[in-house]
Order: C-alpha cells, then sequence, then structure tokens
C-alpha cells in the first residue's frame, strides 16, 4: 500500500494518505480544514551510502558546520580518511574505539 502526500490548496498544509488502490479515484480531504482540492506533492526521500562509499567522497579540506558533527556516522569520518590518504592502518581498536563512539558507549564508559 503505497502512502502519498498531497498539499491543501487552501490551508497549504501537507498530508500522507494510504492509498489502496491508484486506479479507483478516492476523495481526499485536507485533515486540517476539510477541504477537498489537494495536490498530490513529492514526498521527501533519503538516500542510503555506505561507508566505504562516504570515505571515497569525503574532502578533509572542506570546512564543516555544525549540523555535520550532529549525525553520528561522521564521527571518526575525518581521522578514518586522513588515515587512508596516509597510508596509515590505525587498526581494529581504532575501528572499535569509532564505533562505540558513534553508539554514544563511549561517552558512558568515561562516566
Amino acid at each position: 500500500m503505497p502512502i502519498f502526500e498531497y498539499q491543501c490548496s487552501r490551508c497549504r498544509k501537507v498530508s500522507s494518505h494510504v492509498v489502496l488502490n491508484p486506479k479507483h479515484r478516492e476523495r481526499r480531504l485536507c485533515p486540517d480544514c476539510g477541504a477537498s482540492r489537494l495536490k498530490r506533492v513529492m514526498s521527501a526521500f533519503a538516500v542510503v551510502e555506505s561507508e566505504a562509499s562516504r570515505l571515497a567522497n569525503f574532502d578533509t579540506s572542506k570546512p564543516r558546520d555544525e549540523s555535520f558533527y550532529r549525525d553520528s556516522r561522521n564521527i571518526g569520518l575525518w581521522a578514518k580518511k586522513r588515515a587512508r590518504d596516509l597510508g596509515v592502518d590505525l587498526g581494529t581498536k581504532f575501528d572499535a574505539t569509532v564505533e562505540k563512539a558513534r553508539t554514544g558507549k563511549l561517552i558512558k564508559d568515561m562516566e
């Protein structure tokens, strides 16, 4: 069952609707204002990227904003990339420490 998003022509709010049969034109109403003039809009989507791909595309010279560091996947990314660029193997202990930091276990262990 696909879920489509629609924007209300009156109040401009976006709402999600389950569509049981796309060929069957069902009358949909805005859940906020009750208007019946809804326009289907493009839903947001995410792109999943592998760790290897993220490392390959990561530019260590580019400055990062605050939001970059809020994503736990980015913890240790700079160090891993720099080590790879320099041809240094930091070993499995480093990888384990990075994984602990990503999950928050490293901070808990320090407390």
